[in-house]
C-alpha cells in the first residue's frame, strides 16, 4: 500500500487511490480495512499529490517539459496564456518540485516515516495560489515577475526560499532582454511582455476639471488666468520633451514595482542611444561603439547579476549608471566636441530668434510688397530669393550654412471659412536640415516651437521698422505747418514706438540673451548628454513662457497692440498730407484701440505687481513704466 501511495503521491494514480476530476486524489471508498481516521490522514497526503499533479499538469500545457497519464490531463490550454516569461516560470516551477521527486525516492528507499511531507503541505498551497492567479487573471511578461515577487514577501521561509528560487529563473528571461537592448538597441519582445515597446506612450493625460471662471474686476482677466500668470512654467512635460524618431517608450504596467521608474528611464536611453548609433551611423570616421568597447564587460556583469540567487536594486541600478553614463558621456563628446553644438546653437539664435538682426531688418524691406498679401504658389520661391539676396547684402556668403536654411510659406488651415486669408507673414516659417546626430536634440517638434518663436519675434521686428519708417516721413515734413490731427497722430506714433521699443528690448536682452547665455552655461558645465538635452529643453520652455506665447491673455493683448501699429503705418504711409475727414475717423478709432489695448495690458502687469508674484511680467512691467509715466497717465497710452 505504500507503494500504491507513493505512486499517487508522483503523480500515478490507481485503484486504491482514484482521480477524480473535481476533487483530484482520493481514497477509494470501497476499502473496508480502513479506519476512518486513517482514510481521513491518506487523504489529507492525496491533497498534496494532487497539487503536484495540477503542477505538472500546468508545466505540460506551457513548455511540454513534463508527460502524465492521460486519465487526469485536461484539454490543452485555451487560456492564451504565452510568453517567455511564462515559460520561465514554468521552469523555475518545475526545478522546485525537484526537491520532493528525490523525497519520494528516497522515501520508497527507507519505507520510513512520512514527516518529509509536512514542508511538502506547507509549500504547495501557497504555490498553487500563485499558479492560480496566473490562470485566472491572465498574468503575462513582466506581470509574472511582480505576482511571484509579491508572494513571495512572506513569513514562510520554504515558501519565500521557493518562489525566490522561481523568481531567479523568470529575472534570467529579463536580463538577457535587457542585453540585447541595453548592449545592441535590439528590442527582443515578439509577445509584448518587456517594459519598453516601441511607440509612443499608452498614458495620456486625463483631462483635468475645469476651473470657475471668477471674474477680478479687471477686464479681460480671470482668475484661471491669473492662476496662470503665478506659474508661466507649468507646461505639459509632453510637449516640451524632444520625442526621439524612433519612439521608443515605457510600457508601465509591465514594470516590476520594485523597479523604480527612474531606473526604467535610463534603461530606455541607453537602448535608444544605442539604436539610434548603431541605425545611423555611416560615417567611417566615426566608427565603432557607443559603448566604447565595453559591452563584453557589461555583459559579463549582466550575467554576475543573473547568477545572483536574489535581486539586488542597488547592483542592478549602479550598473545600469554605469552604462548610462559611457553612452551619455560618448554622446556628449559626439554632440559637443564632433558636431559642434554650440556652433548650431549659435545658427539656431542667428536665425530662428533673429540674433542676426540686420539680415532680417534687409530681409523685411525686400520681402514687405510679396508677403503683404495671401500666399500664392509662388510666394515660397520669391521669398527665398529675397532671404538669399538679403543674406548677400549682409555680407552672409557662408557657402556651407545657407543651403540648409529655407523659408517655408506654409498655408494656414483656417478655423472659420468666414475668416480672412492668412498674409503670407503669418504663415511664414524657417526649415533648417539637422544633420546627423543632432537631430535627436532638434527634432521636428522642438524646431516648430522654435518657428513659432520666430513668427513672433519678427512680427514685432517688422512693426518697430515700420514705426520707424513712420518717424522718417514725420522729419521729411517737420518744416510744414502742422494741424491738430498731425500732432495726435505723431503723439499716436511715440506712444507706439515707446511701447514696441522697450517690448523688443525685452524679449532681446531679457529673454533670449540671458536664456541662451544661461544655457550655453550648463552645457559647459557637464559631460552628460541628458543634462544637455534638458536644458535645452529648459530654454526652449522659458523662451516660450517668457516671451508670453504661452500665455493667452497677454499675447493676445500684445498681437492686438501689433495690429494696431500695423494699421496706423499703413494709414501715415497712404496719407502723406494732412488726413482728410475719413483718415482722421481712421485715426481715431486707433487711437481709442490702442488706448483701449494699452490699458488693459497695464492691468494685467499691474495685478500681478499687486499679487507680488515675482515674474516675467514684472520685468517687462519695469521696462514700461521705469518712470512711472504708464502709471502717472492711469495705465493708458495713445491719447
Amino acid at each position: 500500500m505504500i507503494h500504491e501511495l507513493l505512486l499517487a503521491l508522483s503523480g500515478y494514480p490507481g485503484t486504491i487511490f482514484t482521480w477524480n476530476k473535481r476533487n483530484g486524489l482520493q481514497v477509494s471508498q470501497d476499502l473496508p480495512f480502513l479506519h476512518p481516521s486513517e482514510t481521513s490522514v491518506l487523504n489529507r497526503l492525496c491533497k498534496m499529490g494532487t497539487d503536484y499533479v495540477r503542477f505538472t499538469e500546468f508545466i505540460e500545457q506551457h513548455t511540454g517539459h513534463v508527460h502524465q497519464q492521460e486519465h487526469y490531463s485536461s484539454q490543452p490550454s485555451q487560456t492564451g496564456l504565452h510568453g517567455i516569461y511564462l515559460r520561465a516560470f514554468c521552469t523555475g516551477l518545475n526545478s522546485m518540485l525537484q526537491p520532493y521527486r528525490q523525497a519520494l525516492l528516497d522515501l520508497e528507499k527507507e519505507v520510513l516515516g512520512l514527516e518529509f511531507t509536512f514542508e511538502f503541505q506547507l509549500l504547495f498551497p501557497s504555490v498553487m495560489v500563485v499558479v492560480e492567479t496566473i490562470k485566472s487573471q491572465k498574468i503575462h511578461g513582466c506581470q509574472i515577475l511582480e505576482t511571484v515577487y509579491k508572494h513571495s514577501c512572506g513569513g514562510l521561509p520554504p515558501v519565500r526560499m521557493a518562489l525566490e528560487k522561481i523568481l531567479a529563473v523568470c529575472h534570467g528571461v529579463m536580463y538577457k532582454q535587457l542585453a540585447a537592448w541595453m548592449l545592441h538597441g535590439l528590442l527582443l519582445d515578439q509577445s509584448e511582455e518587456f517594459f519598453v515597446k516601441q511607440g509612443p506612450s499608452a498614458g495620456g493625460a486625463t483631462a483635468a476639471q475645469e476651473e470657475e471662471e471668477e471674474d477680478l474686476g479687471i477686464g479681460g482677466l480671470s482668475g484661471k488666468q491669473l492662476r496662470e500668470l503665478q506659474d508661466l512654467r507649468l507646461i505639459e512635460e509632453e510637449n516640451m520633451l524632444a520625442p526621439s524618431l524612433q519612439q521608443f517608450s515605457l510600457r508601465v504596467e509591465m514594470l516590476p514595482s520594485y523597479i523604480p521608474v527612474r531606473v526604467a528611464e535610463k534603461i530606455l536611453f541607453v537602448g535608444e542611444s544605442v539604436q539610434m548609433f548603431e541605425n545611423h551611423n555611416q560615417s567611417p570616421s566615426r566608427a565603432g561603439s557607443i559603448l566604447k568597447h565595453q559591452e563584453d564587460m557589461f555583459a559579463a556583469e549582466l550575467h554576475r547579476l543573473k547568477q545572483q540567487p536574489l535581486f539586488s536594486l542597488v547592483d542592478f541600478e549602479n550598473l545600469v549608471d554605469g552604462i548610462r553614463s559611457t553612452v551619455a558621456e560618448h554622446l556628449w563628446t559626439l554632440m559637443v566636441e564632433e558636431s559642434d553644438l554650440l556652433g548650431q546653437l549659435k545658427i539656431i539664435k542667428d536665425f530662428y530668434l533673429l540674433g542676426r538682426g540686420e539680415l532680417y531688418q534687409v530681409f523685411i524691406d525686400l520681402a514687405q510688397h510679396m508677403l503683404k498679401t495671401p500666399p500664392s504658389a509662388v510666394t515660397e520661391h520669391d521669398v527665398n530669393v529675397a532671404f538669399q539676396q538679403a543674406a548677400h547684402k549682409v555680407l552672409l556668403d557662408d557657402d556651407n550654412l545657407l543651403p540648409l536654411l529655407h523659408l517655408t510659406d506654409r498655408i494656414i488651415m483656417l478655423t472659420s471659412p468666414r475668416e480672412a486669408p492668412p498674409t503670407g507673414w503669418a504663415a511664414l516659417g524657417l526649415a533648417y536640415k539637422v544633420q546627423w546626430p543632432l537631430h535627436i536634440l532638434f527634432t521636428p517638434a522642438v524646431l516648430e516651437k522654435y518657428n513659432v518663436v520666430f513668427r513672433y519675434l519678427l512680427s514685432v521686428r517688422r512693426v518697430q521698422s515700420e514705426l520707424q519708417h513712420c518717424w522718417a516721413l514725420q522729419m521729411q515734413r517737420k518744416h510744414l505747418k502742422s494741424n491738430q490731427t498731425d500732432a495726435v497722430k505723431w503723439r499716436l506714433r511715440n506712444h507706439m514706438a515707446f511701447l514696441v521699443d522697450n517690448l523688443q528690448y525685452y524679449l532681446q536682452v531679457d529673454v533670449l540673451e540671458s536664456q541662451f547665455s544661461q544655457l550655453l552655461q550648463q552645457i559647459n558645465a557637464t559631460r552628460d548628454f541628458e543634462s544637455i538635452r534638458l536644458a535645452h529643453d529648459h530654454f526652449l520652455s522659458n523662451l516660450l513662457a517668457q516671451s508670453f506665447i504661452l500665455l493667452k491673455p497677454v499675447f493676445h493683448c500684445l498681437n492686438e497692440i501689433l495690429e494696431l501699429c500695423h494699421s496706423f503705418c499703413s494709414l501715415v504711409s497712404q496719407n502723406l498730407g494732412p488726413l482728410d475727414e475719413r483718415g482722421a475717423a481712421q485715426l481715431d478709432i486707433l487711437v481709442k484701440g490702442f488706448s483701449r489695448q494699452s490699458f488693459l495690458l497695464f492691468k494685467i502687469l499691474s495685478s500681478v505687481r499687486n499679487h507680488q508674484i515675482n515674474s516675467d511680467l514684472a520685468q517687462l512691467l519695469l521696462r514700461l513704466d521705469y518712470n512711472k509715466y504708464y502709471t502717472q497717465a492711469g495705465g493708458t497710452l495713445g491719447r
